[in-house]
């Protein structure tokens, strides 16, 4: 009897097992594909305002890395009477005076507008990177370097001598572009250049 009862509950426990594995449901191919179109529509969603929130956070940068360029020019202007780059940055003075690195860049040219606004700079415009009371002025910037235009990752900065207000860019892969005539100074990309 003892052995029959042992069969007997090894069958109820099988039919048992078998029954709560047949109870144990997965998702159907249905369900799976309902999620996914869920997902798919809160991506479609989301994503454009990412994107909008980046663009956002791009003309933020512009618009202060201009803000910024543009008063470190004017305040050049106030002191010196001329506009960084339109006369050269070396000369033999620094040396001679404070004993300091002389600015580079010859009229005209990209090394001359940042040597002018990242360094002490005398009544001329000579640069040097110690003070004195000959080099008494700037620097404007502190950096030697110009930060980058967000939207095209380029910092140079495209000179021109056009002298005409109303400077415009054609192209979509500069960093900046400054006029030493005028002291105009825009993102050098077609669609920022009203900035």
């Amino acid at each position: 009897a003892s052995i029959g009862y042992r069969v007997f509950g090894a069958q109820i426990m099988k039919m048992s097992l078998n029954k709560s594995l047949k109870q144990k449901k997965g998702f159907t191919l249905v369900e799976l594909l309902i999620v996914v179109v869920i997902l798919a529509i809160l991506a479609g969603i989301l994503v454009p305002q990412f994107s909008s929130a980046t663009d956002d956070a791009k003309l933020a940068s512009i618009d202060s890395n201009l803000a910024n360029i543009r008063a470190a020019i004017d305040l050049y202007y106030q002191q010196h009477g001329h506009y960084p780059g339109s006369v050269t940055a070396a000369g033999a003075n620094c040396a001679a005076g404070p004993g300091g690195t002389t600015g580079t860049g010859a009229v005209n040219t990209e090394a001359a507008f940042i040597s002018q606004l990242s360094l002490y700079t005398d009544v001329n415009g000579e640069g040097c990177t110690k003070s004195d009371t000959t080099f008494k002025y700037g620097p404007y910037m502190k950096k030697a370097a110009m930060p980058q235009n967000p939207f095209t990752n380029s910092s140079t900065v495209a000179i021109s001598t056009a002298g005409a207000l109303g400077m415009t860019s054609a192209s979509t892969t500069g960093g900046w572009k400054y006029d030493v005539v005028t002291g105009q100074f825009i993102a050098d990309h077609s669609s920022y250049d009203d900035r």
